[in-house]
């Protein structure tokens, strides 16, 4: 029996990336702390969700378990793209809500090993990446924002990952515009939205660059609105 693909979609928002994602595997695992976004992608994707191909998990994802089962989450008063777990430095532009939490490894456990990954929790992405790492869990692709060196680090220093590529997040929707994606063993044009993450792996234009290479185009690029993807030689 061929094993499900599944992705999962951490830091779905309003859920702009699914469909895409649903073209490409069996499965999609949506994960998105904000009980008012997950309602947008539960009327969105109605029949996905009856059918199983999509679950939403409507928690703040973790390192750890909260024994108490529920964290405190910081919700933007005006921009939902901005809400994040961590203690923001400017907490007056938050709203402190208590929310049900989920340890990443219980949710692997509970949905299987992924195919792909997509991290996009401000400020929180490298620690949960650290963990996912951690637990001996490479995915074929994996993507997160790339604040600073952090994420590329444990990247490349985790042995598995020698092939990276570079997303502009600000002009996802102009440059994949009617973009050529891989569905099964066909192809078909697909437009992404705004804010979305756009393409991964092999749909993704251009040769896949060594961590050397890598390191000199971030540096002479300086500091933007990067995504990092990465491919692993074997994975697990």
């Amino acid at each position: 029996m061929t094993p499900r693909k599944i992705i999962y979609d951490i830091g779905s928002n309003n859920g702009d990336d699914l469909p895409y994602y649903l073209k490409k595997c069996d499965r999609v695992i949506a994960v998105e702390a904000n009980p008012a976004l997950c309602e947008i992608i539960k009327k969105r994707f109605i029949s996905e969700i009856r059918s199983r191909q999509l679950v939403v998990e409507n928690v703040v994802l973790t390192t750890d378990a909260s024994p108490s089962g529920e964290v405190h989450f910081f919700l933007h008063r005006t921009n939902h793209v901005l809400s994040q777990f961590p203690v923001p430095e400017k907490p007056e532009d938050f709203e402190r809500v208590l929310l049900p939490c989920l340890a990443l490894a219980d949710l692997i456990q509970r949905h299987g090993v992924p195919h792909y990954v997509k991290i996009d929790l401000e400020y929180y992405d490298a620690e949960i990446l650290r963990a996912l790492l951690s637990y001996g869990i490479f995915p074929q692709y994996i993507s997160t924002e790339l604040h600073g060196v952090e994420p590329f680090c444990l990247l490349a220093g985790s042995g598995r990952y020698h092939a990276f590529k570079l997303v502009d997040g600000h002009s996802v929707s102009r440059k994949y515009h009617h973009h050529r994606i891989a569905v099964g063993s066909t192809f078909e044009k697909y437009s992404f939205p705004n804010h979305s993450a756009g393409p991964y792996g092999e749909d993704l234009p251009g040769d896949w660059m060594t961590p050397e290479d890598f390191l000199k185009v971030i540096a002479f690029k300086g500091p933007g609105h990067w995504d990092i993807h990465a491919r692993a030689a074997n994975p697990v």
